[in-house]
This record gives structure tokens, C-alpha cells and sequence, in this order.
């Protein structure tokens, strides 16, 4: 299968590039700056690409048999339409080009709840302050992602991690359908569950949480690095 990964060189489209040659596919890592991008390998095509660009995005999804997007832009008080305005140019793309495949990652953030195990810090101030505040535009942004997404006639499949951040190797994650209730994800797991997805057709239409059990960050940690960072 060949796969096209956007926002491939953000930390989570690298692993899921990675991941993805392991597993025998062939990749299409398409990112703003080819130059910089790390991995080599024979199976593996590097496109240079700006989202925004129809014509360039039209250009990398030809040929594929999936696409997945790990779009990922930093906190902002400015209106963010990276991953709306990203996501319509794929989706157009794919159907131009008959490619049915598409997984999309969100957050666990654009649909807040309180969690049991957090306490009222992080119920009544962090998590509000970071989805209403903080990462209000990025948020908005992507439930019109997410409202896109759902409209269209594409095999997609919508995963929504917690919060960010790196462990070594892949854990026994949990995936769920609808809301999962941990609040940290392993970028390597989320790679994994991206390659899983597009690999399996029993997640087809179907919006799914996953969370990573051990090794977990604490809340603050993760609020300060996403703040800064690229998914």
C-alpha cells in the first residue's frame, strides 16, 4: 500500500513514516521543508508541499492507496484554518484522484469532559483554560476539520489522542470508539493506531480516542511542550 503521510516531518508523521516502511508499505512524506526531512529509505518519497497549494496537494496524493493526515500547528491567539483549509484541499484531492482512504488526527480536546482520576486543578482551571483560552483557535479549527470531514463520501476514520508526548516504543494503548478516558497519548502509539487504521477496514467511519496507560507525563509537562510544538 502506498501511503501519503502530511505533516510528515512533525514528530508524529515521522514515526508513522517510520512505522509504516516497517510494516512493507511504501510512503509519500509530504512536508513544506524536503530538505530537512531525516528518514531515507527506497520505499520511501519524499514530495515537498504546502497544504494550502490544491495543485501541490492534488500532485502527492496521485498514485496513493491511503492518506493520512498529521497536521500540526502551535497554540495561537490568531485564527488557525491549517487543518480545515489542509484537510479540504486532501479531501478534494482524493476525490479527484479516486482515493478512498483517509485518517485525520484531532484532539480529545475538541470535545472537553472531566476525568474522575484529575481533580478539581485540572477539571476547573488547566483543561478549561487550555481549550478555551489557550488553544481556542487550534481547537475551533479542527472541529471544522472534523464537521468536513464526516460530510464527505471518503473512507475516513477520525482519531483524537489526549495529550502529547514521546516514549521510545509502542505500549499496549488503549483505542476505544467515542471518548477514551486517560489523558496522555504516546505519539508512537498514535502512529501506531494511524497505521492500524489504515490498514484495517473495520474503522471505516468511525471516530476513536486513544490513550497511552504507563509511562505517563504530568499534566503540566504536557501543557508546557504543546504549547510550543508541532504535533
Amino acid at each position: 500500500m502506498r501511503i501519503c503521510v502530511f505533516g510528515a516531518n512533525g514528530p508524529t508523521g515521522r514515526l508513522l513514516t517510520e512505522q509504516a516502511l516497517a510494516a512493507g508499505h511504501r510512503v509519500a512524506a509530504v512536508t513544506r521543508r524536503p530538505e530537512s526531512f531525516p528518514l531515507h529509505h527506497d520505499r520511501l518519497d519524499v514530495i515537498g508541499a504546502d497544504v494550502f497549494d490544491p495543485a501541490a496537494v492534488a500532485a502527492a496524493v496521485a498514485g496513493s492507496d491511503a492518506v493520512a493526515s498529521t497536521l500540526g500547528v502551535p497554540f495561537g491567539k490568531e485564527p488557525i484554518t491549517t487543518y480545515s483549509r489542509g484537510v479540504g484541499n486532501i479531501a478534494a484531492a482524493m476525490s479527484a484522484h479516486g482515493v478512498r482512504r483517509l485518517a485525520v488526527v484531532t484532539s480529545s480536546a475538541v470535545d472537553p469532559h472531566h476525568y474522575p482520576d484529575a481533580g478539581f486543578l485540572f477539571n476547573r482551571v488547566m483543561q478549561p483554560y487550555v481549550t478555551r483560552v489557550l488553544g481556542k483557535t487550534l481547537y475551533d479549527d479542527m472541529r471544522r476539520m472534523e464537521n468536513l470531514v464526516r460530510a464527505t463520501d471518503l473512507d475516513w476514520t477520525i482519531v483524537r489522542p489526549s495529550g502529547l508526548y514521546d516514549l521510545p516504543e509502542v505500549t499496549d494503548y488503549a483505542m476505544v470508539e467515542g471518548r477514551a478516558d486517560g489523558r496522555f497519548t504516546a505519539r508512537v502509539d498514535l502512529a501506531a493506531v494511524l497505521l492500524r487504521v489504515l490498514e484495517e477496514a473495520a474503522f471505516i467511519g468511525k471516530t476513536l480516542g486513544v490513550v497511552t496507560t504507563v509511562d505517563n507525563p504530568t499534566m503540566l509537562q504536557v501543557i508546557r511542550q504543546e504549547a510550543f510544538a508541532k504535533h
